[in-house]
């Protein structure tokens, strides 16, 4: 079933334990969340923060959001390594819920950077947010070798899972952008003026995918 709602989750953890953090991970809950019928496009390292680790999870519906979390944070996995996890975080409530306009299937493999923009939006302007994307942003990335991956607004259910608390309040438009490496981001973001189009002061995420190597 396609996805149809994406938790954008923002860790910020203890000075020097994401590497922690990500071998654990990596090794312990991807396969376990997949079974709980969850799907994790991606996980990342910030380039701008060294102790912020990003990830994205993504569910079929909210009623499904609820049941996945519901059996994977009561299940035996989250159980016996909660407490390590646990011990790498400062804070993990930075987390948006988002409902898809053009969906995120995988960040392809040659990707070696992914750029995420997060404009605020009021609610009563998020169609003319999207066709102003579409029609102008989109485009011109796309001119530039670099069509968007995706794009979001927010998710406005209520939170299914309480347990786990997201950014109420807010409405945001998110879009998602792969580089080949930091060089050719670097090269579109010096060339790029692009962001602002849509109003209010953009959120931009410099993310390098955990399979990527640290400084290959």
């Amino acid at each position: 079933m396609a996805d149809s709602v994406l938790e954008l989750r923002q860790y910020t953890l203890h000075p020097g334990r994401r590497d922690d953090l990500i071998e654990l991970f990596d090794r312990e809950f991807v396969h376990p969340q997949e079974e709980c019928d969850m799907r994790i496009p991606g996980r990342f390292r910030d380039r701008r923060n060294p102790d912020r680790f990003v990830w994205l999870r993504a569910f079929s519906g909210m009623a499904a959001r609820r049941d996945a979390l519901t059996a994977f944070y009561g299940g035996p996995v989250w159980r016996a390594h909660r407490d390590a996890a646990n011990a790498t975080m400062v804070d993990s409530d930075n987390v948006l819920l988002l409902r898809p306009v053009c969906a995120l299937g995988e960040i392809p493999p040659s990707a070696g950077f992914v750029r995420v923009t997060i404009c605020p939006v009021p609610r009563d302007e998020e169609e003319r947010a999207v066709r102003s994307f579409e029609d102008t942003v989109a485009m011109a990335m796309t001119d530039l070798g670099v069509p968007p991956l995706a794009w979001y607004l927010t998710e406005p259910a209520e939170n299914t899972f309480p347990a786990l608390p997201v950014r109420a309040g807010e409405h945001v438009f998110v879009w998602f952008t792969a580089f080949a490496d930091a060089a050719a981001h670097d090269r579109f973001a010096a060339a790029w003026d692009g962001d602002r189009v849509l109003g209010g002061e953009p959120e931009v995420l410099e993310l390098v995918p955990t399979w990527v190597r640290p400084g290959g």
